[in-house]
């Protein structure tokens, strides 16, 4: 019997580009059908992440193909892709995760459920080359994913959201309750067999990117500090060296007075004590953001609240 695949798109103000996304990921969902590789249930899986356009209105219309959940405030794209995925694993045997701006090959889909009737139950799309990235944009991705690596995060290389889970999949990532979501960190920690599927990464086909700089670097931070306590050990091996080097201009002050000698000091005890004070503070932010994260874990609140589901049988 044929797997029913649900491909869950998240979305935030995305009215630019719906109408061809829906076009796009219903012909190739029919395409699997006739081949007889999904079964005719498949659906595509909208989720409005607070949109503040006509996103809603276009995902709300009728069509047999098309579930919409509506969340009642925005809640980040992470969250709004897992609660398309938490509505997907009762209904569905595989799903599929792909942004609505279409820079992801819809065609790749074929492939990753070819992985999947071959034993894998996580199949993850991997962008073989950024040629339609910008020189700045192409530079930080890579170094996102370097960084990461460096601080012990585990993440496949040039793989994002692009995804293929099976319901096994899908039922072990409903264990993982952390309220600070980088499931691109999440979806490795699951194990089970993986493989990857690789394809070209295309111009996005309208609007506006949601990931700017500062928002990227947020993103990258927060996955940092939801996986890995290295940058706090950074600190502590940082601390180390200030002390080390401290014990010896104590040293040295000491031995100058003794000898008689005079010196004024006054640029090297003012950069000291700008120095210090810069490292100690850098110490206290880091720190704190590790704090933060645990004040919002133990406070439980939910990741998402659905206001509304349109299309569900």
């Amino acid at each position: 019997m044929s797997a029913i695949l649900y491909i869950v798109v998240p979305c935030y103000n995305e009215e630019a580009c719906l109408d061809e996304t829906t076009r796009q990921l219903q012909a190739k969902i029919n395409s699997l059908v006739e081949a007889k590789k999904i079964s005719p249930k498949s659906k595509i899986v909208f989720v409005d992440d607070g949109s503040k356009d006509k996103t809603w209105e276009l995902i709300s219309r009728k069509n047999k193909s098309v579930i919409g959940i509506k969340l009642a405030h925005n809640r980040g794209h992470q969250n709004a892709l897992l609660a398309g995925l938490m509505y997907a694993k009762d209904h569905c045997d595989i799903s599929i995760s792909i942004d609505a701006d279409l820079q992801d090959d819809v065609n790749a889909i074929d492939e990753m459920i070819k992985e999947y009737n071959d034993g894998s139950d996580i199949v993850y799309g991997v962008r073989s080359e950024r040629k339609t990235d910008s020189f700045f944009k192409r530079t930080t991705a890579q170094g996102f994913y370097k960084t990461m690596t460096l601080m012990g995060v585990e993440t496949v290389y040039n793989s994002a959201d692009f995804r293929l889970m099976s319901k096994r999949a899908l039922n072990a990532l409903s264990e993982y309750s952390e309220i600070n979501l980088f499931l691109r960190g999440i979806v490795p920690t699951i194990g089970f067999k993986t493989s990857t599927v690789s394809y070209s990464r295309s111009k996005r086909f309208a609007g506006e990117s949601k990931y700017p700089l500062k928002k990227m670097l947020s993103f990258a931070w927060d996955g940092i500090s939801s996986f890995s306590t290295k940058p706090i050990r950074l600190i502590l091996g940082l601390g180390i060296i200030v002390f080390l080097v401290s014990l010896f201009v104590l040293l040295y002050s000491i031995i100058v007075k003794m000898l008689g000698h005079t010196v004024d000091g006054w640029t090297f005890t003012v950069c000291s004590i700008w120095l210090l004070g810069g490292i100690q503070m850098l110490a206290l932010g880091t720190v704190g953001e590790y704090i933060g994260k645990i004040y919002a874990e133990v406070k439980h609140r939910p990741r998402y609240i659905i206001e509304e589901i349109v299309g569900a049988e």
